[in-house]
């Protein structure tokens, strides 16, 4: 049971047309948004960041939310692990990829892109981080440096709505606990 419950969602009126557009991508507005209007600068914020870090950039948007799905994995945060899962599926993830995540280095399934991208999430997610220059090598073979913070700005994000949900015990929307089921 979360520590602090979401507000409703009439409550914050002055978010309908954003979260309208999270929903017409097919998304559910997660109970973390609904909490985070308590603090409607915070949710503000946080939701212009999310739109630039998750834009579709040097590394399409798909990846950027594998690479947070994995780094929300490895960080334990499974609330964040499911939405993001979720939302890589809308963008065109098969299942099969998904699933197949934790083998990436040897599937198939999977680009060196994307496994040197993955490696990062998995890496920076841990305590401590271990993330060392073997890893940049590898990521400079497959993106420029604009493409590496993209990677490095979704695993950062994702350590954030990972600590808040965590924190806060955030309860899952029926819509996504169905959609893991």
């Amino acid at each position: 049971m979360s520590h602090l419950s979401p507000m409703a969602r009439e409550q914050l009126s002055d978010f309908e047309a954003r979260f309208a557009t999270i929903e017409a991508t097919g998304a559910v507005v997660p109970n973390s948004m609904l909490t985070m209007g308590r603090a409607p600068d915070v949710l503000s914020a946080y939701l212009d960041l999310s739109g630039a870090v998750y834009k579709a950039g040097e590394v399409p948007a798909d990846l950027k939310r594998l690479v947070a799905h994995v780094a929300s994995r490895a960080s334990g945060c499974q609330y964040c692990a499911a939405h993001n899962g979720a939302r890589a599926r809308l963008l065109g993830v098969a299942d099969d990829k998904l699933a197949a995540v934790w083998a990436a280095e040897t599937s198939t399934l999977f680009t060196e892109a994307e496994r040197a991208a993955l490696r990062l999430a998995v890496q920076s997610a841990q305590r401590p981080n271990e993330v060392d220059q073997a890893t940049f090598v590898d990521l400079r073979r497959h993106f420029s440096e604009t493409g590496i913070v993209e990677l490095v700005a979704v695993v950062a994000l994702a350590a954030f709505t990972n600590r808040w949900n965590d924190t806060f015990a955030t309860d899952m929307e029926p819509e996504i606990s169905s959609a893991l089921a």
